[in-house]
């Protein structure tokens, strides 16, 4: 079986028979483990705890940082969707969560370009830019963020992101297995979503560093399937986003009422996303089908100039 890529790019790469998804019994992991399932992909589930719900047909239970819980779950996988970790800089103590995830990446990534693994797909964070938990008075040196957006780090769980995406160049260029880091956004089911646009509507302050930027939880596995077939090669870092902004209202009113002094990189117009997933749309022809508000936007990204864009 093979998925449609981009238009006009090379054909797509055909399904891989079996992928080992880290992680899957969360909420992005379970996900992603039943939308292969859907496609007919069989799913190693490894997870610290069971994952009843992942549709997955073997399961190992056991630490994504154990080397020999690792080499079990790579047992006769094509393909790895690693997305184990703690998820948030309180998720434990500062040593814990940044040892957990930078050892996972590591261990999972290692293992399978040992084996020869031909592609990875992994989770990082827009946190990667250390903008959204910075302790202190800082906003994105601009908008829409993208992949060259400079970072600030001041926390633990932002620098674990770093250098999960550092690792996935690493793996590439010594064994050459294809790495693919996505940096979600606030990820989650609509009924969440909304709840959280609510709070946000009230208080739309709170989400001015990461630009009001969400992504529906069926858009995110749809992502990292899109990883796993469409004609890319290397390691690459991706930004994702809605095609809009958690709070509905103009883009353009947002940021002069929260965000005044930051610089804007071309229009927005309507409720365009403040985060730009033109390279996600570019590598896998991946656009997001679903929106938080009662009709999805018609404007699908931010317009750039066609000069002076970074250098990506």
């Amino acid at each position: 079986m093979t998925t449609t890529g981009p238009a006009g790019a090379a054909p797509a790469r055909p399904l891989p028979g079996r992928v080992l998804v880290t992680g899957a019994a969360g909420r992005i992991g379970g996900a992603v483990s039943r939308l292969l399932h859907a496609e007919g992909v069989a799913v190693t589930a490894l997870d610290v705890v069971p994952a009843p719900s992942c549709a997955a047909d073997r399961v190992v239970v056991g630490s994504a940082c154990d080397v020999d819980v690792v080499a079990d779950g790579l047992e006769g996988a094509d393909a790895v969707v690693h997305l184990a970790a703690m998820p948030h800089r309180d998720s434990g103590r500062p040593y814990d969560v940044y040892r957990t995830n930078v050892s996972a990446t590591f261990n999972v990534l290692s293992q399978a370009g040992e084996l020869g693994v031909a592609r990875a797909v992994i989770a990082s964070s827009i946190n990667a830019l250390g903008i959204p938990m910075n302790h202190h008075e800082v906003m994105p040196a601009y908008f829409p963020l993208d992949e060259c957006s400079p970072a600030d780090v001041d926390d633990w769980y932002s620098l674990s992101k770093q250098a999960d995406e550092a690792t996935a160049q690493m793996v590439h260029r010594h064994w050459g297995t294809d790495v693919l880091a996505l940096r979600f956004p606030l990820v989650d089911t609509p009924e969440v979503l909304r709840a959280k646009a609510d709070r946000l509507a009230a208080d739309p302050a709170a989400g001015a560093r990461e630009g009001w930027s969400y992504l529906d939880l069926r858009d995110a596995a749809a992502a990292v399937l899109a990883g796993l077939v469409a004609p890319w090669s290397g390691a690459h870092v991706l930004m994702l986003s809605a095609a809009d902004t958690l709070v509905a209202r103009p883009t353009a009113e947002l940021l002069r009422e929260h965000a005044p002094g930051v610089p804007v990189r071309g229009d927005v117009p309507g409720r365009c996303p403040l985060v730009d997933a033109g390279r996600a749309r570019e590598l896998l022809g991946f656009r997001p089908r679903h929106s938080v508000h009662a009709a999805p936007p018609s404007v699908v990204g931010p317009r750039r100039p066609a000069v002076g864009r970074p250098a990506r």
